[in-house]
């Protein structure tokens, strides 16, 4: 199977290695991202928000321990958790991720915050931190910590594997109440909002596709101007009417953002009777789109 991808690869002008390098850059930049994100806006303000990294906050005014020495020791007990919990072999970047995280955090330890509002702090603590993460997501790695938990939660309980997520960060986000008050626990909360977004920004993109459903009576000249006329492409797929029983197939049209108004007044102008639906489509693939 691997010799296979490389194969594929091969065939497209990727080189394995090259390929490596570029998701080993994509781990780095994007732990450095987040190192940065964490010592200059949730740690400087106690902004607890979820995971070990929220957990090190906590720690560092408890205890006195330094932030990146408990990511170290929360991150090395929770792989080996892993290995004998969840039976999971760890790839190699996965561990990496483990080990350069924590470093980077170390490093930039001290350097000054350039906010001395808590609600900034919270907002560009978040972007800066699902930008990093959405790198190293991109970069097909990950950086351990709360998820090991999440993933054995989920194994033993059947709780899904969302709410098992949840479960954890929001234990941390209450314990950040009680040590710092329910202040700082709501822009932690905040904060984990909008790195999730930020996230999904860095792994999808901007740019929102519409996807449109066209039901006719009439669908031929409406697939032809499709195609002809508006130069995309259109799937039918077969369909049922419910009330009728009768066959009614159904035409799949996926256009950009700036193309859906000229898609519906050609659908009207063809067939003033056909029935449309337009939703959004955050990531579309292939010719005409992104590669």
């Amino acid at each position: 199977m691997e010799q296979a991808v490389n194969n594929r690869r091969r065939e497209k002008g990727n080189s394995p290695w090259l390929t490596v390098v570029r998701e080993y850059v994509f781990l780095i930049a994007g732990s450095l991202t987040v190192a940065i994100a964490f010592n200059l806006f949730l740690n400087a303000f106690n902004i607890a928000s979820g995971g070990v990294s929220g957990i090190s906050i906590i720690t560092k005014d408890l205890f006195g321990w330094k932030p990146a020495f408990t990511q170290w020791g929360l991150n090395a007990l929770l792989i080996s958790l892993g290995f004998v919990l969840l039976g999971r072999q760890f790839g190699l970047k996965t561990i990496t991720g483990t080990i350069i995280l924590p470093l980077f955090v170390f490093l930039t330890e001290g350097w000054p915050t350039i906010t001395d509002e808590p609600l900034l702090a919270a907002l560009y603590g978040g972007v800066g931190v699902g930008l990093g993460l959405g790198l190293v997501f991109r970069g097909n790695a990950s950086t351990g910590g709360t998820d090991l938990v999440a993933q054995i939660i989920h194994k033993y309980t059947g709780l899904s594997l969302g709410i098992a997520i949840l479960l954890v960060d929001g234990l941390v986000v209450v314990t950040a109440a009680l040590v710092y008050g329910p202040e700082l626990a709501l822009y932690a909360l905040i904060s984990l909002y909008i790195t999730g977004k930020t996230i999904d920004v860095i792994q999808v993109g901007l740019g929102v596709s519409k996807m449109a459903f066209i039901i006719s009576e009439n669908l031929e000249p409406i697939q032809e101007a499709i195609l002809y006329d508006l130069d995309r492409g259109v799937t039918r797929i077969p369909g049922q009417g419910g009330f009728t029983d009768k066959e009614r197939p159904v035409l799949l049209c996926v256009v950009s953002q700036n193309e859906i108004n000229g898609l519906k007044k050609l659908v009207q102008e063809t067939d003033p009777d056909a029935f449309i639906i337009v939703t959004d489509a955050n990531e579309v693939l292939g010719e005409g789109f992104k590669r």
